[in-house]
């Protein structure tokens, strides 16, 4: 064993209700300090956050290999990543535009038809919230990942709720988060970690939680959806569940770089293992092409590990199922596609077999498997698009001649972004990115939870009518003391 396996724990004691009780209470302590922190303040916790991170780069990467099996290069990119978003938030507060702030000043001759009363708007935090870790990004979507990061920023005390394919890397993360926060000055209560799916339930139906954050399976996110819309007072979930992230080659790019789509193609769904929430799942190629024999000869990589045994047996369960429907053939294979590691797999059908049986061909598989469908004409296009639920993503391949304004338009009802000409995987961290769908991609298709747009998802608007000066917070006061880019009486302030 080496040094770094024996110190990490093989699963962590399960919160109990006493514990969850304690640290419910000190959110909720912390909730109100947090909110009442200047946007600068809070940008100089998440920056501690960041930097502690960094510092400890060579203790938290080598935990990450042990429990899930990802390359070193791999994981001290994802932390990279995931710092930066922590960092990038903290300009976000910085800025201020994020409270989008708002002043109506007071107008007898509103044109309306009544005076205008003195109005001024701003966005404030929902209160604490729970989050719940995903397995496949061990950082950027887990302990400190975009969903810490943003509820932190928006100003809302985080209860993260431990992802059990990662037990000793998330208490370690989460030792470094507490410490880097007391060090800046933050509140007991602004960030704790629970352990066991009865203690995450159990935060979620809590009334002092105001929001819940999921990324993982559809039937987890879904039961963990219905528990905070069941509850006396129901709250925001933002549950990314599940994706298949089709992608349509026309006839004209598959015949100007056929090759180049297949060996791009076969880089994408493969890139992680397939473990990817963005893998492109279904290929659509134009059953006269190149495409097809490009991809029967491909290279496929070599096999790969999977994140650990359950995600493994899952995908064993559903590559089973995939083979044994008669619509679908082997079109490419490695030579233990069901072994552990598992190798590649490509499955073939037809565009006339998707239409007449689309959920069952268009199944997530959560692993280094997807699917080609040879279509005859263009116009099938549209209605195969579709034929599918809400997605992550979907990308079409094409050139500048081809008509495909209709297949844009349906994907862009189908999918959160839509990609032209690239690959959807790999999510940039940026200020327009949107990583969200319509369910079951997502539980809340106005939402993202990439990118900087992400903090909206932990606020809500509050108007004060009438107030003095000195009530009002300080977003709000005439001579803007944050100066904040605001919305005056219509206009851009300043």
């Amino acid at each position: 064993m080496t040094a770094i396996s024996q110190t990490l724990p093989d699963a962590l004691p399960a919160t109990t209700e006493a514990q969850l009780e304690s640290l419910l209470a000190a959110a909720q302590s912390a909730a109100a300090p947090l909110a009442a922190l200047r946007p600068a303040e809070r940008a100089g916790l998440l920056d501690a956050v960041a930097d502690a991170l960094d510092a400890s780069a060579d203790q938290l990467v080598p935990a990450a290999r042990h429990e899930t099996r990802l390359p070193e290069a791999r994981l001290r990119g994802e932390l990279k990543r995931t710092t930066f978003q922590l960092r990038l938030f903290g300009e976000v507060l910085r800025d201020g535009g994020y409270l989008d702030a708002r002043i109506d000043h007071a107008d007898p001759d509103w044109p309306m038809g009544a005076p205008r009363p003195d109005l001024r708007r701003m966005l404030v935090p929902l209160g604490p919230v729970v989050v719940f870790a995903a397995s496949n990004f061990p950082f950027a979507f887990s302990v400190a990942g975009g969903d810490t990061a943003s509820a932190l920023a928006a100003g809302s005390p985080v209860l993260l709720k431990a992802h059990s394919g990662h037990p000793g890397l998330s208490r370690l993360t989460a030792d470094i988060v507490l410490t880097a926060l007391r060090g800046a000055g933050a509140l007991q209560g602004t960030f704790a970690l629970i352990t066991g799916t009865a203690a995450g339930a159990a935060a979620l139906r809590d009334p002092r939680i105001k929001a819940g954050a999921f990324t993982g399976s559809i039937p987890g996110g879904r039961a963990l959806f219905d528990i905070a819309c069941s509850r006396p007072e129901p709250i925001p979930f933002f549950g990314e569940l599940g994706s298949n992230n089709p992608v349509f080659v026309t006839e004209a790019a598959a015949a100007e770089r056929g090759a180049e789509i297949a060996e791009g193609f076969v880089g994408s769904f493969t890139l992680g293992a397939g473990q990817f929430c963005t893998k492109p799942g279904t290929l659509f190629v134009p059953v006269d092409s190149v495409l097809v024999e490009a991809l029967r000869n491909a290279a496929l990589p070599p096999a790969a590990p999977l994140l650990n045994d359950r995600i493994q047996s899952g995908y064993v369960d559903v590559l089973q199922g995939l083979q044994s429907n008669a619509r679908l053939t082997v079109l490419a294979q490695g030579a233990a596609p069901l072994a552990d590691p598992p190798s590649p797999t490509l499955l073939l059908t037809t565009a006339a077999d998707v239409l007449a049986e689309p959920r069952s061909l268009q199944t997530e598989c959560f692993g280094p498997t997807a699917v080609v469908v040879t279509y005859d004409d263009e116009s099938q296009l549209a209605p195969l698009a579709e034929t599918f639920e809400g997605q992550l993503t979907a990308t079409i391949h094409g050139t500048d001649s081809c008509d495909i304004t209709g297949l844009v338009r349906v994907l862009a009802r189908k999918a959160g972004r839509v990609v032209w000409n690239q690959w959807p995987t790999g999510v940039s961290v940026t200020y327009a990115q949107q990583h969200g769908g319509p369910y079951p991609a997502t539980t809340a298709a106005g939402s993202t939870s990439v990118g900087t747009a992400a903090i909206e998802r932990f606020l809500r608007p509050v108007a004060y009518q009438g107030f003095p000066q000195h009530v009002l917070p300080d977003a709000l006061h005439e001579d803007n003391p944050l100066a904040l880019p605001r919305l005056v009486d219509g206009g851009r302030e300043g």
